[in-house]
């Protein structure tokens, strides 16, 4: 970050959609100079809208999931399809706070990963690991009249970085705390979390995803609970009991004892990781609320062992933030708060904190993109392993530039 950037007040649209495709998160915000922070920002919540996906889109997007079927035509076609589908969702939030869209500075839309391999992949001499997000910025520019950053995960890759997290920036921006070390978790479809050591600078903060999020818990009700797709507020997992065997075996997975920095997704803890569960089930006849009740505590010894393996010795965390959907589950809640208590850790919400879970993102993705259209670098080396700091972002003008 450049320290003697100065953060002219502004309004801002930020979209996203995870990993879980659960829909399109919008949020329109004021950002602002922050009047306690030195170097931080003010953002304030003005309208938040979740569009959740129809089961058509939603179908269309899982099918892109496998690359044996995600050919280019499919992905095309669906790249302008989520394009159209953004601009709407941003349209509607625009109105919901009574702006008009030549009020707005600009549009940071995350996309929909498709596709995202991290590692190191030697071809000719070149590094060729990659990222994959959909849902046209062009598209979203020329509905909207607004500009509109986009595919921003690929100029830190570029500068050799994983092009994950990029939460952390935002994060250090809104949350750093003078006095205590804070945990900023993140539960999607992947799990995430941000470590702001007390009044942190950008080179102190590190970051990583700890494991699955709600992904295999999703992926398992959605085979074992259909038409059910996720587990509302955690209730199968309440009746189930975690299965001892079962967990072991969950554990056993190297993501969790590789060196930082590291991100995963859909191509380790997707489908393929869900079918052998079930496979693992129906071998030893055990009951599916068993089932979801330990790929729930999985979610929640992950964060834990995280904690424990790779912060702990660094710092004594004293709030763990939750942010996400993972928030609303409680029984995923309750495994947070009896796993973390020796530690001392308070767990908590956004919600708790005055925050908005569904919206954390969205808002992360509009702060980026103010920094984009201001030529600022906006991702943090250490989170993400690039070789320098980047300005991450493509910009898509509308047909008539203001």
């Amino acid at each position: 970050m450049n320290k003697s950037s100065k953060v002219d007040a502004a309004y801002l649209v930020g979209l996203m959609s995870g990993t879980s495709v659960d829909g399109i998160d919008a949020a329109v915000v004021k950002l602002s100079p922050s009047a306690e922070r030195e170097h931080g920002v003010e953002i304030e919540l003005l309208a938040f809208e979740n569009t959740p996906f129809d089961a058509q889109v939603r179908s269309s997007i899982f099918e892109l999931f496998d690359p044996a079927n995600a050919t280019i035509d499919k992905v095309g076609a669906m790249n302008m399809w989520l394009g159209e589908l953004y601009a709407q969702a941003t349209l509607s939030v625009i109105g919901k706070c009574g702006l008009s869209a030549s009020q707005i500075f600009a549009i940071g839309s995350h996309g929909q990963t498709i596709y995202h391999a991290p590692e190191e992949k030697v071809k000719g001499g070149f590094n060729l690991h990659c990222t994959v997000q959909i849902g046209d910025g062009a598209v979203i520019a020329n509905r909207t009249g607004i500009p509109c950053v986009s595919d921003f995960r690929v100029a830190d890759m570029a500068a050799g970085g994983q092009g994950a997290p990029l939460v952390p920036f935002t994060e250090y921006l809104l949350f750093t705390d003078p006095e205590k070390t804070l945990l900023m978790q993140n539960i999607g479809g992947i799990g995430n979390v941000t470590v702001l050591p007390a009044n942190a600078s950008p080179e102190q903060i590190f970051a990583f995803d700890t494991g699955p999020g709600n992904m295999i818990i999703d992926g398992l009700v959605s085979q074992l609970f259909a038409p059910m797709s996720m587990d509302a507020g955690g209730a199968i997992a309440a009746g189930g009991q975690v299965i001892d065997e079962l967990l072991a075996w969950m554990q056993q997975d190297e993501y969790y004892t590789i060196p930082l920095p590291k991100s995963t997704g859909r191509e380790r803890f997707g489908q393929q990781y869900v079918a052998l569960i079930i496979e693992l089930m129906k071998a030893n006849e055990w009951k599916a609320e068993d089932v979801i009740a330990t790929a729930t505590h999985l979610t929640a010894w992950s964060i834990v062992d995280s904690y424990e393996r790779y912060i702990k010795p660094q710092h004594q965390a004293g709030q763990l933030l939750i942010g996400g959907g993972g928030s609303y589950n409680k029984t995923l809640m309750r495994d947070l708060q009896q796993l973390f208590a020796p530690h001392q850790v308070q767990v908590l919400t956004q919600e708790d904190i005055g925050g908005n879970s569904d919206a954390k993102e969205a808002i992360a993705f509009a702060l980026l993109a103010y920094y984009t259209m201001n030529r600022l670098p906006n991702n943090i080396p250490r989170v993400t392993g690039a070789s320098r700091p980047v300005i991450m972002g493509k910009v898509s003008y509308p047909y008539l530039v203001r």
